[in-house]
């Protein structure tokens, strides 16, 4: 969330970040709804400064008709008291959802524009040279017997599965991977909980809630299904304040997530590329202000470091300003290229890198404290996507296929699946 002051210090650029983002609000309304709150603050702080002047005259010795007339002021001012925090609090509520509603603002080189607007920064590896008509992963899985999606469907609904056989060691093997190539980055590991507290992950912006929500809510429950170990990650510096050596803090969580998927259709919504359950391995880092853009130059050099051992192809990405989440200032995507999209093949993001600066720990109240000050900055957060198992099935399994209907293991992967390739049946 940004500080709801910046609505009056920093309207205009506010307003141009919405435009960049082609999101349409009434920032002004909002302005307005802020300045409403800070002069009821100061109102509500000038009669509690009279009713502790009231309470301190009253302990002085007073004639019956003097006492009888400082017992009615004082409930008349502890009324006017409780009316204007009332009010205060019902205008609090009305700002803090119109601020919810209003998004980070955009990295000056972000490219402006949608979904085909982005930026390329860089390509590594070449689409692969078939000789023979390569197939798509969801005809690979089904001779392999590795997914089953009908019998998910049974189970729990459309976009559920069930991996199996050599997929489900696939799914360790690649966990494991990245988890390594991680810890050697120095990002310390961590299994987190898939569930986690609304106030949680509303801090770290993963809304909106109702028909749009991609979070599924546990009913009678003060908690959700997390859609990310960012939300769980954050979450860990909840209403906390570190010292400034101990930054920047590196960390990497595996989890399932759970996404909706609402609204999703179309051809990137068949077979893994979109489900509702999925493991992952998340990087969230924290930092100083000044040191945000450098470790999100980090994050990324980690996920190259993971699909280029993979030997998958794939492009990255500078993503355009109305392709951006809530609370990314810039954001980083890694598309792989997938031959079974099409007879030449497309790409298809597989992973992204976000760097949210303050906006999800100004909500989580996560500071740090400079050396030798007394005073409390808010840090930098940043994500990114080290493995999402399922879509990195698709391109593993598109680009190392076999004429025999087989799948080749990169050798870096090998030590971690134990054998070179997966044999046809």
């Amino acid at each position: 969330m940004l500080d709801p002051r910046f609505l009056a210090t920093r309207r205009d650029e506010i307003v141009e970040s919405c435009r960049r983002r082609g999101v349409t609000l009434d920032i002004d309304s909002a302005a307005a709804e802020q300045a409403r709150v800070a002069s009821l603050q100061t109102e509500l702080n000038e009669k509690n400064r009279l009713r502790n002047e009231h309470q301190k005259a009253g302990k002085r010795k007073l004639a019956p008709e003097e006492r009888e007339e400082h017992v009615a002021r004082g409930r008349s001012l502890k009324d006017e008291v409780a009316a204007i925090e009332a009010t205060l609090d019902r205008v609090q509520g009305s700002l803090q959802e119109r601020m919810a509603a209003i998004p980070n603002f955009v990295h000056p080189d972000s490219p402006i524009g949608g979904e085909e607007d982005f930026t390329l920064l860089r390509e590594s590896g070449a689409p692969p040279e078939f000789d023979f008509t390569p197939r798509d992963h969801l005809a690979i899985a089904e001779d392999l017997d590795l997914v089953d999606f009908e019998a998910g469907a049974k189970v729990s609904g459309q976009k559920f599965y069930y991996l199996k056989n050599d997929a489900v060691v696939l799914e360790l093997a690649l966990q494991r991977y990245a988890l390594d190539i991680a810890r050697a980055a120095g990002f310390a590991p961590f299994a987190t909980p898939d569930l986690a507290r609304k106030s949680v992950v509303d801090a770290m912006a993963f809304s909106p809630r109702g028909p749009e929500t991609q979070i599924y809510s546990i009913a009678d429950a003060d908690l959700d299904l997390i859609g990310t170990a960012e939300i769980t990650l954050g979450g860990l510096y909840l209403d906390t304040l570190v010292d400034e050596a101990d930054l920047p803090i590196r960390m990497v969580g595996l989890s399932h997530c759970y996404r909706t998927e609402a609204g999703s259709a179309g051809r990137e919504s068949r077979g893994l590329y979109r489900v509702h359950q999925f493991s992952k391995v998340e990087l969230f880092a924290l930092t100083r202000p000044e040191d945000g853009e450098a470790m999100h130059e980090e994050i990324v050099a980690v996920e190259e470091k993971v699909f280029q051992g993979l030997e998958i192809p794939y492009r990255l990405i500078d993503v355009a300003t109305r392709d951006l989440g809530a609370p990314a200032y810039r954001k980083f995507d890694i598309e792989a290229w997938m031959p079974g999209r099409g007879e030449s093949g497309a790409y298809g993001e597989i992973s992204s890198a976000s760097h949210c600066t303050d906006f999800q720990a100004r909500r989580l109240r996560a500071r740090f404290r400079r050396a030798g000050t007394k005073r409390n900055e808010l840090l930098h957060t940043l994500n990114g996507t080290a493995i999402a198992v399922t879509r990195t099935l698709i391109p593993l399994l598109e680009n190392h296929q076999c004429a025999d209907g087989g799948v080749a293991i990169p050798k870096a992967l090998q030590p971690y699946f134990g054998r070179e390739r997966i044999d046809p049946r």
